[in-house]
């Protein structure tokens, strides 16, 4: 296996077990964007079962591209893992120093994505303008009521999975948004603790989760395909809006029960560190972790070799 695979796909499984923070931001400044929505495509399309039965196993494996889908899903596995028995406790012990990093990266991961706009002219202002008004209306609008309808929850499914490949949106963030976090995580514990109320939510979760990412990566391939620069602008606004959910201090306003039965923040509003409540503000090692975020991308894009994404966009989709 490839380890520098393993490593993005470690870093996209950690991306998305955080609320606010997307899993195909990660992928983009990685620069495995567009192999990550032609593998998808083609796995979840005609193609791979057109190659089985053309010519057999092997072939079909070639077409999923199955050894990066399998590397990278393995990466994803251990990220979330790493997320939930080490990030989670920083977050809820340092939540500041935490926030200000991936704040930090978000807004260099938008610079560079932004770099990638061969022309910014008024249309393509105005698109990152709308995609940054979604996101933050996204951050700030009180989360519906849940429901165990199976159509709801198909359609739940179906759109935050979009968060996977979508840079700038978080997949579980979404969840909470629809009301839904609780009830689909509910279900899948109900699973790991050996009853099968919870099966039905958790299949047709799963089946709306594959219906989504088999739709939205063919119009995300299309569109980068037809409207580079304009898919470019909406998704570089996408990531600035999101940043108020990013914000370093931020008061509860509301809260919404966890897994583990405990109350954590819903609503928040940002403050100033004097006004924070939250605890210690702890403000230079905000700062510090502000720029280490910022610098990493910025890294990751001076030591990767320099080459045109979108002709690689273009040339892989």
């Amino acid at each position: 296996m490839q380890i520098s695979l393993l490593l993005k796909g470690m870093a996209m499984g950690l991306a998305e077990a955080i609320p606010g923070v997307s899993g195909g931001t990660i992928a983009f400044i990685t620069g495995i964007y567009a192999r990550l929505l032609n593998a998808i495509g083609n796995v979840l399309g005609p193609r791979v079962i057109s190659a089985w039965k053309r010519d057999g196993l092997a072939a079909a494996w070639k077409a999923a591209d199955g050894f990066f889908i399998l590397q990278l899903g393995v990466g994803m596995v251990v990220g979330l893992g790493i997320a939930v028995v080490s990030i989670t406790e920083l977050i809820e012990a340092y939540p500041p120093i935490v926030w200000a990093f991936f704040f930090g990266l978000i807004i260099s991961s938008a610079i560079y994505v932004a770099k990638q706009v061969d022309k910014w002219n008024i249309l393509n202002f105005s698109l990152l303008a709308i995609g940054a008004v979604i996101a933050f209306v996204l951050t700030t609008i009180n989360p519906m009521n849940g429901s165990d309808n199976l159509l709801l929850v198909f359609l739940a499914g179906s759109v935050a999975i979009s968060a996977l490949i979508l840079p700038g949106i978080s997949g579980s963030f979404i969840l909470l948004i629809l009301g839904m976090y609780t009830v689909v995580l509910g279900a899948v514990r109900q699973l790991l603790d050996g009853s099968l109320d919870g099966l039905a939510i958790v299949v047709v979760f799963a089946l709306g989760c594959l219906v989504g990412l088999a739709l939205f990566s063919r119009v995300l391939s299309y569109t980068f395909k037809t409207y580079p620069d304009r898919t470019l602008a909406i998704l570089t606004g996408f990531m600035v809006g999101s940043l108020n959910k990013l914000w370093p201090w931020r008061n509860a306003l509301t809260y919404r029960e966890n897994s583990a039965g405990e109350k954590v923040a819903l609503l928040e509003e940002t403050v100033l560190p004097g006004n924070y409540l939250e605890g210690d503000p702890f403000v230079v090692a905000v700062v510090v972790a502000l720029v280490a975020g910022l610098a990493i991308v910025f890294a990751v894009d001076y030591l990767t070799p320099q080459k045109d994404e979108m002709d690689v966009l273009e040339a892989e989709l």
